[in-house]
C-alpha cells in the first residue's frame, strides 16, 4: 500500500520539489555572487603593501617619534640620541620600540632594541628587514 501511495504521489512531489529547487537555485547565485565578488575585491585591494622608499620610511619613523608625548618635535632629527638629546629613560625607550614594532609589523628583539639609540639606527634596522627602494 505504501508503494502505491508513493507511486501515485511521486509526480506531484517531483513537481513541487523541482519548483522549490528552481526558486532556491535562482535566488542563491545572486547572494553567492555578491558575497564572492565582495571578498575578491577585498583580497585584491589588500593583497600587497605599497613599496617602502627611503623617504617614506624616514617620514614614518619621524612621525611615530613625534607623536610620542615625551619627545620634543623641535629637537627631533634622524641623528638625535634618545637618551642624550631627547631625554628618554629606559622605559621610554621600550615604549618607543613597541611603537616601532606596531608601525612596521614585526617584533624587535630586546638585544636589537638596546642597540637602536637614534632614529637613524631604527631606519637602518627596518631597511635591513624590509625591502626599501630609493
Amino acid at each position: 500500500m505504501l508503494r502505491q501511495v508513493f507511486l501515485t504521489s511521486r509526480p506531484v512531489l517531483t513537481q513541487l520539489a523541482c519548483r522549490k529547487a528552481t526558486n532556491l537555485v535562482s535566488f542563491r547565485p545572486l547572494v553567492v555572487n555578491a558575497i564572492s565578488l565582495k571578498s575578491r575585491e577585498q583580497i585584491r585591494s589588500y593583497s600587497s603593501k605599497a613599496p617602502l622608499t627611503k623617504k617614506t620610511l624616514e617620514d614614518r619613523i619621524i612621525l611615530v617619534l613625534s607623536l610620542y608625548d615625551k619627545i620634543d618635535p623641535k629637537k627631533l632629527t634622524m641623528d638625535s640620541d634618545f637618551s642624550k638629546d631627547l631625554g628618554l629613560d629606559s622605559l621610554d625607550h621600550v615604549e618607543v620600540m613597541m611603537a616601532m614594532e606596531e608601525e612596521f609589523g614585526f617584533e624587535i628583539p630586546d638585544g636589537d632594541a638596546d642597540r637602536l639609540k637614534t632614529p637613524r639606527d631604527i631606519f637602518q634596522y627596518v631597511a635591513d628587514r624590509e625591502d626599501v627602494f630609493d
